[in-house]
């Protein structure tokens, strides 16, 4: 079934145009080195709204407990898939992805964060063409544990629901992405009401997080590359 990817925002889209046609945000020294090294320009593909799971069911039965203590989560950004314009690859449309855009939320709108490269760049493709050969059609969507520093694919089954409703349903799809945390199988469909229990269980093992190093940076730029 093909994927239903909803647009991105105008001013986020555009945000990251305007980064990729500077030379030196592309091309400096500061740049990911995927990224200096494409062979030709590179273009933004894909875009999908990033999650942050701010809250699991704190008592690890999922939905089996009221609505009240269902997960909770927030949107933090837009990702997008870069892609290398001189260059063949296996990926979704025939493209080699060499990293990701991100765009964040400002009192305005939509502003461009940065880029990165990484292995979620490779894994999020690999998710995307495992998703697209289900038989159910679904809604991507990319979801961030950052207490278990896991990144998932989101497959919401609502495929015209509004990016700003970031509640999953019970049958939802996760897909965690390679790297995964230890003890969760990467690249395997989980139903979120099976897969929450799990996280609930490791994230109270899981010791704290270190304390944030700069008070100002944004949520999604805590996520996972």
């Amino acid at each position: 079934m093909p994927l239903h990817v909803l647009p991105a925002p105008a001013p986020a889209l555009r945000s990251v145009l305007t980064a990729l046609d500077s030379p030196s945000t592309v091309r400096g020294s500061r740049a990911p080195l995927a990224l200096r090294a494409a062979q030709g320009p590179l273009r933004p593909e894909l875009p999908l709204p990033a999650y942050e799971m701010v809250r699991v069911a704190p008592d690890g039965t999922g939905y089996a407990t009221p609505a009240a203590v269902a997960p909770r989560t927030r949107l933090t950004g837009w990702r997008f898939l870069l892609a290398d314009g001189g260059a063949d690859g296996e990926g979704i449309h025939g493209s080699a992805f060499v990293g990701t855009a991100e765009t964040v939320p400002t009192a305005d709108g939509w502003a461009f964060g940065q880029f990165r490269q990484g292995p979620y760049a490779l894994s999020t493709v690999r998710a995307l063409r495992q998703a697209e050969v289900l038989p159910t059609p679904y809604q991507p969507r990319l979801l961030s544990v950052p207490e278990l520093y896991m990144l998932t694919l989101w497959l919401h089954a609502d495929v015209g629901g509004d990016a700003h409703d970031g509640v999953p349903d019970p049958a939802d799809l996760l897909i965690p992405l390679a790297p995964a945390p230890p003890g969760i199988a990467p690249h395997t469909a989980h139903r979120v009401d099976a897969l929450l229990p799990v996280l609930t269980r490791r994230l109270g093992s899981a010791p704290a997080p270190a304390p944030e190093t700069d008070a100002g940076t944004a949520p999604l730029l805590r996520t996972p590359a």
